[in-house]
């Protein structure tokens, strides 16, 4: 398994959310489209020959974002970021991924291969 970390506008978060489930993340057991989120402030400055979603070339801006991270299985990474980046409106969206069922035994959680 892997999970997807993705930082997004709060007000696109839903849209982001259900693309990456769509998409095969989030799947735990007889459930599909699980997630975690959690609201913060993101702060950026767009620089020159950027084409920014939100803020001004030059100028510093801030603006509420939501955390969104949700697991997957690994053959389904491609699918998954396509996903996200395709339904996220910023420009250059910051996410990362990252392996989280190192060192887990097997059947616990959602690191079971056979449930995923």
């Amino acid at each position: 398994m892997d999970c997807l970390v993705i930082y997004v506008p709060a007000e696109a978060a839903e849209g982001v959310r259900r693309a990456v489930g769509d998409a095969g993340a989030g799947r735990l057991g007889n459930y599909s489209h699980c997630s975690f989120s959690v609201e913060g402030t993101g702060r950026f400055t767009p620089l020159q020959g950027a084409n920014p979603a939100i803020g001004t070339v030059g100028s510093p801006a801030e603006v509420p974002e939501t955390r969104i991270e949700a697991i997957y299985p690994r053959s389904r990474r491609t699918a998954v970021v396509d996903a996200a980046l395709s339904a996220h409106p910023y420009e250059t969206p910051a996410f990362m991924t990252f392996p989280v069922d190192a060192g887990l035994p097997h059947g616990t959680g959602s690191a079971d291969p056979k449930r995923c």
